[in-house]
């Protein structure tokens, strides 16, 4: 990853942290090399999951495992958060309603889902930053103009209500939480 990579990657992470309480149980989507877990230095535990990355052990209670969600999650107790961020314009259209069931399966009643979402035209964006080499991106070949607007109907389907959703990063990124009831 270049350094743009990170800062972007960071600004997510900060949108979503003050919605993960302290000790919280996280399951992270995505999660690359694990960053959201040495950026939120009180969690309870922490699971990572990434189809790109290798498993690795990041403390006591924190790992990341190689594998998509939810197929390849192993069994144990609910979460307090599931993170997601900037993740699904990667999720093919077929499996965002099982996605978005599992993510409500995998709560604990109070437990919330932590989304950001890039609006579509980001792509163009990121397109002139990867030639310029300014940015690596990442599998931006996956996106497939993913529709904002679907995203509370899609979560709200599978009995989360919605907590918040505000932009930022002049409107180009979206935040989402959803809470389990």
């Amino acid at each position: 990853m270049k350094a743009l990579d990170r800062v972007l990657q960071r600004w997510r992470i900060s949108k979503v942290l003050p919605f993960i309480p302290r000790g919280a149980r996280v399951l992270d989507v995505g999660c690359a090399d694990g960053v959201l877990y040495h950026q939120h230095a009180a969690l309870g535990e922490y699971v990572g999951l990434d189809p790109e990355y290798p498993p690795r052990t990041l403390g006591a209670r924190a790992h990341t495992l190689r594998g998509f969600f939810p197929a390849d999650l192993p069994p144990g107790p609910p979460y307090d958060a599931i993170v997601m961020l900037a993740m699904l314009e990667h999720v093919p259209a077929e499996a965002l309603q099982p996605l978005a069931r599992a993510c409500a399966e995998s709560l604990r009643p109070g437990g919330r889902v932590l989304l950001t979402v890039p609006a579509p035209r980001v792509d163009d964006i990121l397109d002139v930053l990867k030639a310029l080499r300014l940015i690596d991106g990442m599998s931006l070949e996956e996106h497939h103009g993913y529709d904002i607007a679907q995203t509370r109907p899609l979560f709200e389907a599978e009995g989360l209500r919605t907590h918040a959703h505000r932009s930022f990063q002049l409107g180009l990124n979206h935040l989402f939480v959803f809470e389990k009831p």
